[in-house]
């Protein structure tokens, strides 16, 4: 039997089906059958599409910046990517679709990226999410990590949470905040959060009574320092005396940097608050005054300290501050390195101070001042051999005022440069008058030291005085000396290469070291009149007195004592081996016209 082909088999169910229903009905299933295939055909092309993008949503999911998790209304995950199982080091089971959120958070737990109580955070986090809004939560992971949350309820009951570390982020304004309010070489209070912490120290004075204290301060001779070590060296020692205040500041003080050199603590306390600041002040004078090694430079400072107590002395931040201020200028006035107290009489002592000030740029055209002389004398022949020229300012309203009144004004001003050299021709023209074999000794303030033309413009003026050099002493204090620099070494050595004398002032005071004598070219040394005064009462005095005319002596140095008044002290500094004395008891300062050089010893009654 012949098989046939498709050809004959559709001619074949053409002749034979070729009328009536029965060729409906074959041709309605052919259609059906047709449709069917092209239906299962589409079908099958969607389930590619489907798993197609299925696998595109997945790779987006794993692939994201956050952590993305999902959940039922029965709490059950839903599904979770690769990014959250990382953030909480979490296993492929341990976060396997369908396990429970509690479950979830103990298997975090587990992972150590979990603290909070379990039971806790879930009924939270399901009354919020009752509300229908969206959840942010910020949460700090034990290592460290700051993860933000965000969790986004669903119709259904369910929720999204999506989870962000933002670690690096949140550092960064914190230290943007930090910044506002912290002194940037320091790292210590700026001027802004001093002043908010000091309102909140004023409020809550008003709601509790509860008193403060503020302290302001500043290094004494920083400028010198800065400017001539330079501001490397400079910055380096702010840093160093924050850290030391760092250390012995108690944590619940406030303590800032308010620019420059300055800086402010707020201290709580109470009744006793008095007795807190002075202790508080004591530990600071001894901290910051220690020696610094800044690199490799040996610097020696001090600081002075304003104090103000709230409400005694003021109830607001500007009162405070100004009040502090105050006592702070009381205390430099008083020596420096030391601490005083506002006093109401502080404020007139401060308006007066800043009409001297006004008045003092005008005082050298003016010919306002004058110099005044106080005999130096050799203890040996009891006669003179020297003087020392005293400025005084002849106001024209205050009258004759002394120079700690006014010469620090002229420092903090720079006027100090032009008066300094004004003293210092005034008194080589008058000793050019007067024997040949009396000296006369000028105070050189550190900032003329500083000047590089200093050497020379002494040269000038020695010249058109006539004054040999020899006959020129030049004193510095030891706030000089803090300038360990080559600049400073080189022009006192130039200067004592002229021949003239360098004198220590005030030994034995400040910030007094041996190793001053052995740097410095000096020719004498002057012993403070502080250790002089109490010779007749404390042997110590006596001893320090002795001990240093010995070194003197040893090193082929002068020593002038200051301050004799009595005839007991000059026999006492006699004693001690000092070579020349100073003080009342020989005549006080005078103008160069009162000055007597006869050839009668001055103490004639004493035997030699």
């Amino acid at each position: 039997m012949r098989t046939l082909g498709q050809p004959q088999l559709a001619a074949a169910l053409g002749v034979v089906l070729a009328g009536g229903v029965l060729a409906a009905l074959v041709r309605a299933a052919f259609l059906q059958v047709r449709r069917r295939v092209r239906s299962r055909r589409s079908l099958a092309a969607s389930l590619h599409a489907l798993d197609h993008a299925h696998l595109r949503l997945v790779a987006a999911v794993d692939n994201m910046s956050q952590g993305l998790c999902m959940f039922d209304r029965d709490e059950r995950l839903v599904l979770c990517n690769a990014r959250y199982r990382e953030m909480y080091h979490l296993t492929g089971p341990a976060a396997r679709p369908g396990i429970l959120l509690a479950d979830l958070l103990r298997e975090r737990a587990a992972s150590g990226t979990f603290t909070e109580d379990v039971d806790a955070y879930r009924l939270h986090l399901r009354d919020a999410l009752a509300s229908g809004r969206r959840i942010h939560l910020q949460t700090e992971l034990p290592d460290g990590r700051i993860v933000a949350v965000v969790n986004q309820p669903m119709p259904d009951g369910g929720w999204v949470a999506t989870h962000e570390d933002i670690t690096e982020r949140q550092r960064a304004l914190w230290q943007i905040a930090h910044m506002a309010r912290h002194d940037a070489l320091t790292d210590l209070a700026n001027r802004l959060l001093f002043s908010e912490r000091m309102d909140d120290a004023l409020a809550r004075l008003r709601l509790t009574g509860d008193g403060f204290v503020v302290l302001t301060f500043d290094l004494d001779l920083f400028k010198a320092v800065n400017d001539s070590l330079g501001h490397p060296v400079g910055d380096g020692l702010l840093r160093a005396v924050a850290q030391r205040l760092r250390d012995a500041v108690p944590s619940d003080c406030t303590t800032g940097r308010l620019g420059g050199d300055e800086f402010a603590i707020l201290q709580p306390a109470g009744l006793m608050r008095r007795d807190a600041a002075a202790a508080l002040a004591t530990i600071l004078l001894a901290a910051i005054g220690a020696p610094y090694d800044i690199d490799g430079n040996r610097i020696e400072i001090g600081i002075s300290i304003g104090i103000a107590l709230a409400p005694d002395h003021g109830d607001d931040t500007s009162t405070l501050l100004k009040n502090a201020d105050l006592a702070l200028y009381r205390a430099k006035a008083a020596g420096r390195h030391c601490y005083r107290f506002f006093e109401a009489e502080m404020d007139a002592e401060a308006r007066m101070h800043h009409v001297l000030e006004i008045d003092l740029r005008n005082a050298l055209s003016r010919a306002e001042f004058e110099l005044h002389y106080q005999p130096v004398v050799d203890i040996a022949s009891q006669r003179p051999c020297g003087v020392e020229a005293l400025v005084r300012w002849r106001h024209p309203v205050f009258g004759l005022i002394p120079p700690d009144r006014f010469i620090p004004i002229a420092e903090e001003t720079g006027l100090i440069a032009p008066i300094g050299e004004w003293i210092l021709r005034r008194a080589c023209t008058d000793a050019a008058s007067l024997p040949p074999d009396v000296t006369v000794a000028v105070n050189l303030s550190p900032i003329q030291l500083r000047s590089a033309v200093l050497v020379e413009t002494v040269q000038e003026i020695l010249a058109e005085a006539g004054l040999p050099a020899s006959r020129l002493e030049l004193e510095i204090t030891e706030s000089v000396l803090l300038q360990r620099t080559s600049g400073t070494l080189g022009t006192l050595h130039r200067l004592g290469a002229l021949g003239i004398g360098i004198v220590l002032d005030d030994f034995g005071v400040g910030y007094s070291s041996l190793g001053y004598l052995r740097l410095f070219p000096f020719t004498k040394i002057k012993i403070d009149k502080a250790f002089v005064g109490e010779m007749g009462q404390r042997s110590d005095c006596a001893v320090i007195v002795g001990a240093i005319s010995g070194l003197a002596r040893a090193l082929d140095m002068k020593t002038t004592a200051e301050g004799v008044e009595t005839a007991d002290q000059f026999a006492l500094v006699r004693a001690a081996g000092c070579t020349q004395a100073q003080g009342w008891l020989f005549g006080r300062p005078v103008p160069i016209a009162a000055l007597d050089f006869s050839e009668t010893p001055l103490l004639a009654d004493l035997p030699a």
